[in-house]
C-alpha cells in the first residue's frame, strides 16, 4: 500500500476572474478529485502553479486543502533557493500536510554535490516524508542515480521520488538499488503502465483530474499482475494523455479547461502561462466524451 496514495493528482490551484485565489474553490475541487479516483493531492506543485504563489497564498491554500479532505495532501515547498524551501517545509506540518514536495532547483543549475546538500536540508527541517521530484525537462539538472540512491539509503523521512525523468531504463535500475522502504511514483501520466510493471507504486499525475477512477483501476491491475487489463485501461486513457499538454497549451492550462466545461470554476492560469487558446474547451469535452463513450 503506497504511504501517500496510489493514484495522486497534481491539483491545479484554482483562480477568480480577477485572478485572486479561490480557496473555496480550491476545497470543492479537492473533494471532487478525492471522491473521482485520487488518493492523495499534490497542492502548490508545477500543475498547482506553485511558483506564481506568494508564500502567503501557498500556505492558505495547503491549509484550505488539507481542511477539506481526508486523504494525504503533499504540500509542494521546494523552489530553487534551499533557504527558502528549508522555510515553506517548516510551515507545511503547522497546514496539516501529509507530506512535502521537493522538486530539483530549477534555473540555477546545480552540481549534484549542491543537489544532494539541498534535499539533505530540506529533510532535516520537518519529520514528514519527504517525496523528491525529478523533473529534468523542467528544472535543467537530472538528479544522478548515485544521488538517490544515496538518499534513499540516508535519509529516513526521504521516501519516495516522483519520477518524472523519461527513463525507463534508469527507473528499473533505481529501484534496484533503493531499500525497499523508498517509493517511486511515475510522474508522467504515460510513462505509468511501465514504470508499475517495474515496481512503482503509483502515479503522480495530471489527466488524473479527469481519469483518477480509471487511473486507479489501471494501477489496481498492474498490481494484481493483470497486465492485459491494465493495457486495455490504458489504451483508453491516450488521448487523455495527449491532451494534457502541448506547445500551444502547456500543462496546467489543458487541465484548467477540462475543470471548467465539468463544472469547476478553476479560472485561468496566471501569467506566464496565461488563458486558453482558443477551441481548448471544445477539445476538452470531445476527449471527455471519447473517454465515456
Amino acid at each position: 500500500m503506497a504511504r501517500l496514495g496510489a493514484v495522486i493528482t497534481a491539483m491545479v490551484t484554482p483562480f477568480d476572474a480577477e485572478g485572486a485565489l479561490d480557496l473555496a474553490m480550491a476545497a470543492r475541487l479537492a473533494r471532487w478529485l478525492a471522491d473521482h479516483g485520487s488518493d492523495g493531492l499534490v497542492v502548490a506543485g508545477t500543475t498547482g502553479e506553485g511558483s506564481t504563489l506568494t508564500d502567503d497564498e501557498r500556505l492558505d491554500l495547503f491549509r484550505a486543502v488539507t481542511e477539506a479532505v481526508t486523504v494525504p495532501v503533499i504540500a509542494n515547498t521546494g523552489s530553487n533557493d534551499t533557504a527558502h524551501s528549508v522555510h515553506l517545509t517548516r510551515q507545511a506540518a503547522g497546514c496539516g500536510a501529509a507530506g512535502v514536495l521537493a522538486v530539483t532547483p530549477y534555473y540555477n543549475r546545480p552540481s549534484q554535490a549542491g543537489l544532494e546538500a539541498h534535499f539533505r536540508a530540506v529533510a532535516e527541517a520537518t519529520d514528514l516524508p519527504v517525496m523528491l521530484y525529478d523533473i529534468p525537462v523542467r528544472s535543467g539538472r537530472k538528479i544522478s542515480h548515485d544521488v538517490m540512491v544515496r538518499l534513499a539509503h540516508d535519509v529516513a523521512n526521504i521516501t519516495s521520488v516522483k519520477d518524472a525523468a523519461a527513463d525507463v531504463a534508469a527507473t528499473a535500475r533505481l529501484i534496484a538499488g533503493v531499500p525497499d522502504r523508498f517509493e517511486v511514483y511515475s510522474g508522467n501520466d504515460d510513462h505509468t503502465l511501465a514504470l508499475l510493471a517495474l515496481g512503482a507504486v503509483g502515479v503522480v499525475g495530471v489527466a488524473t483530474h479527469w481519469i483518477g477512477l480509471e487511473m486507479a483501476e489501471l494501477v489496481a491491475a498492474a498490481g494484481k499482475g493483470d497486465l492485459t487489463t491494465a493495457r486495455e485501461i490504458n489504451g483508453r486513457l491516450l488521448e487523455s494523455y495527449v491532451f494534457e499538454s502541448s506547445d500551444a497549451a502547456p500543462n496546467p492550462i489543458p487541465a484548467k479547461a477540462m475543470m471548467r466545461t465539468l463544472g469547476l470554476a478553476v479560472g485561468e492560469c496566471r501569467l506566464p502561462m496565461g488563458p486558453a487558446p482558443a477551441g481548448l474547451e471544445d477539445r476538452a469535452r470531445e476527449v471527455y466524451a471519447n473517454l465515456h463513450g
